[in-house]
């Protein structure tokens, strides 16, 4: 019994991550990253993208704009960001 309480627990209080493109690198220890999704219009069945702007927690400063990176939601660190950097998928060219 105690296993399905401990696996039910870690399942509920997964964090999401998230895969995006670095937009904005100005201030200090934040970075902010363009996440695109494509969802299917209800009514009109196209595809339609839209992009979600999340302040990202940058400790070293080491991301550039067009980098892709990879985020974890995390408990809130400021009034706006509540992200943090997981890893960097690949540098901008």
């Amino acid at each position: 019994m105690p296993e399905t309480e401990t696996t039910e627990s870690t399942e509920r209080n997964r964090r999401k991550t998230r895969e995006g493109m670095v937009v904005g690198t100005k201030m200090d220890k934040t970075a902010i990253v363009a996440i695109t999704d494509r969802v299917r219009h209800r009514r009109y069945d196209k595809t339609v993208q839209r992009v979600t702007k999340l302040y990202v927690h940058d400790e070293e400063n080491t991301l550039n704009v067009g980098d892709r990176v990879k985020v974890a939601e995390t408990r809130p660190l400021s009034k706006n960001k509540r992200w943090r950097l997981l890893e960097i998928v690949e540098r901008a060219r």
